[in-house]
């Protein structure tokens, strides 16, 4: 009797395809101590280091509406929301987790949002899975932000949802006009600060911070500047409440280990006091970008903080300009689509506090020889 058919035959033949057009993805060797990571969203520097001495559980055992809500988890809240000048914060699993989270439990049908054209994909998810009507603008136009909010009066309610440090383009929105437009539009904002908490503002609390803007709802990460794991919401007491209730990313999952609960309260108040290492990461990020400038690479100059693209345009130039730099011992990612529109690939390259000034000065060089300015 002949095997009955692969129902996953077509995987090998969609995997071609994608091979063929330089989209194909698959995992790379394990890091290794002699190469020059510049790819990384290690801000500060933390990652790298032991996992903190912590005296917590290592499993929250269950959904922390059942009985996996643990002191850790609180402590860690608190700590947060006390950073952010929030009244109250939630922990996510992940920054994906916490935004599909979010928009899905506050937008619905009947609502309009309204999103920038380069929001991170699991806003664009989380939009999509709402119901609401999404209106995509252009890359930070204000004046389009305007535009459709007025022209969505007769939503339920209206929501402008935008990124603060755009992860692949390294760009802020113009902040207090986004807020001034919800205002005038009874709209509610939401800030996704994953790239920018750590990074800028008084204390490293984002840019919403240095805007002097208060979002109604401000999302954040572990994973990046923290050099941890998961994310977090802060906002009202009402917000945390209802996204305890109505979130199915938080009520559906298993509360995050009490353990890393403990990590983020401990890497939080470091953050927030490590103005030195916030110094160190903007230092080399200035270098890098006048280093790239100084070779003529596309789009170094605009936009500020360790996030750095270079635009390449074309995939197949910026897999080897990437592979050019790998043999010279720098890491530095080639962005394809569907990351980033098609025609738009890219290095992008990425700042930490931990580059010494060797480091930057060893990828500048590396910068030279692999464009053959060297």
């Amino acid at each position: 009797m002949s095997a009955p058919p692969d129902p996953l035959r077509h995987l090998d033949a969609e995997l071609d395809i994608l091979d063929r057009e330089r989209l194909l993805r698959a995992p790379g060797p394990p890091s290794r101590a002699n190469l020059l990571d510049l790819c990384s969203n290690d801000y500060l520097g933390y990652a790298s280091e032991p996992w903190p001495a912590l005296n917590a559980r290592s499993g929250a055992g269950a959904s922390r509406l059942v009985t996996g809500n643990h002191g850790a988890h609180e402590d860690a809240e608190n700590t947060l929301a006390d950073w952010l000048g929030a009244d109250a914060a939630l922990l996510f699993s992940s920054g994906y987790a916490a935004n599909v989270g979010v928009i899905t439990a506050l937008a619905g049908p009947g609502d309009l949002i309204v999103s920038d054209a380069l929001n991170h994909a699991s806003i664009i998810d989380g939009s999509r899975l709402s119901g609401a009507r999404v209106q995509v603008v252009p890359h930070r136009d204000s004046g389009a932000v305007e535009a459709a909010l007025a022209g969505g009066s007769t939503s339920r309610r209206r929501w402008v949802i935008t990124e603060s440090y755009f992860s692949m383009d390294g760009d802020s929105p113009d902040l207090p006009a986004l807020r001034a437009s919800c205002e005038r539009h009874d709209a509610a904002l939401i800030v996704d600060e994953a790239h920018a908490l750590g990074v800028f503002g008084p204390e490293g609390r984002g840019l919403c911070a240095a805007a002097a803007v208060r979002p109604d709802v401000l999302i954040g990460t572990a994973g990046k500047a923290l050099g941890l794991h998961g994310a977090f919401v802060v906002g009202s007491r009402a917000l945390r409440l209802w996204l305890w209730n109505r979130a199915r990313s938080f009520v559906f999952s298993t509360g995050v280990s009490p353990s890393l609960a403990s990590a983020i309260a401990q890497r939080t108040v470091r953050a927030r006091d490590d103005g030195a290492g916030r110094d160190r990461l903007h230092r080399a990020s200035r270098r890098i970008r006048e280093g790239l400038a100084a070779l003529g690479a596309a789009r170094v100059q605009d936009g500020e903080g360790p996030i750095i693209p270079w635009l390449l345009g074309d995939e197949a130039a910026a897999l080897a300009l990437s592979r050019r730099l790998a043999e010279q011992g720098v890491v530095v990612a080639a962005i394809r689509p569907p990351t980033v529109a098609i025609g738009a690939s890219r290095l992008r390259i990425t700042a930490s506090a931990s580059l010494h000034e060797h480091d930057v000065e060893r990828a500048l060089r590396a910068f030279r020889e692999a464009v053959g300015k060297g």
